[in-house]
């Protein structure tokens, strides 16, 4: 499985599998839950009861990943993660990798490579049983990874967070990290409808300049397009996933939504250690 380390306070030792049980050498352990993710997670790390997208948030979202909204997307990822040949495959950290579709439809090949983290409880559930022979993490990606210093190919966080001294930490010499957050169109028509206002920002100049205050070398943006028609279910998980909370006077203005063209855009980077 991936090498992880251990995340108790001021302890950062290996953890080693020994009967079923992830143990450090401090005398740390941790137990594999019966959905088959770790639980990392300490008591510092949580900022509520329930840390991480609450359940509607991630059902809504899982619904719309199982769409094949993200179908196109992952394509284009792809260029930028597939390896020619066996001894090119690296150890991939997903930060936020929610319900887990990412990661198997672009490391499939490398289960033993590839960690997923993830803060709420019921995406990394979803995740581990979409993909047993990964391994998956439940942590705050906001504090310290669980992984040592120098020891991963490529980082990635699609639409999650950005902890940049981390990042730069847990990559190797070389290694890559990718990036993607919202597009300034995504969901453009779906914001001027039920909001009555959308405002466009970009992002990803100001990323690529925080990325390059801790030492990242930008390599490369694409900005990835796609229109789609949602029908009312896909208005509602749209809105869901996005927002944590809409208004009475948005909600109504969505309850009088048919189907809507709309468009998906997003914008990718790649930074190198």
């Amino acid at each position: 499985m991936f090498e992880l380390r251990c995340t108790v306070r001021n302890c950062q030792h290996l953890l080693k599998l020994i009967d079923g049980a992830l143990r450090c050498e401090s005398g740390h352990h941790f137990d594999r839950a019966k959905q088959g993710y770790w639980n990392l997670l300490q008591p510092q790390d949580r900022k509520s009861k329930n840390p991480g997208d609450c359940e509607s948030a991630v059902m809504a979202r899982h619904r719309w990943l199982e769409r094949g909204y993200a179908t196109d997307l992952i394509e284009t990822l792809r260029l930028w993660t597939e390896t020619d040949s066996e001894t090119t495959a690296v150890r991939t950290v997903d930060l936020g990798c929610g319900e887990g579709t990412f990661g198997p439809a672009l490391f499939s090949a490398h289960p033993e490579l590839y960690c997923g983290i993830e803060l709420s409880k019921q995406a990394i559930k979803i995740a581990a049983r979409r993909w047993a022979d990964a391994t998956w993490v439940l942590a705050n990606a906001d504090r310290t990874l669980p992984a040592a210093d120098g020891s991963v190919g490529r980082v990635m966080s699609l639409f999650g967070r950005r902890p940049i001294r981390e990042i730069k930490r847990v990559l190797a010499p070389g290694g890559v990290c990718i990036v993607a957050v919202p597009g300034e169109d995504d969901l453009i028509e779906l914001r001027e409808q039920v909001q009555q206002a959308a405002h466009r920002r970009s992002r990803w100049e100001v990323i690529v300049d925080e990325m390059a205050a801790e030492g990242m070398t930008f390599v490369e943006h694409r900005l990835w397009q796609q229109s789609v028609v949602l029908d009312p279910d896909a208005i509602g998980d749209a809105m869901a996933m996005t927002y944590r909370a809409v208004r009475h006077s948005q909600q109504s203005r969505l309850e009088t939504l048919d189907t809507m063209p709309v468009t998906l855009s997003a914008d990718l980077m790649l930074f190198r250690a």
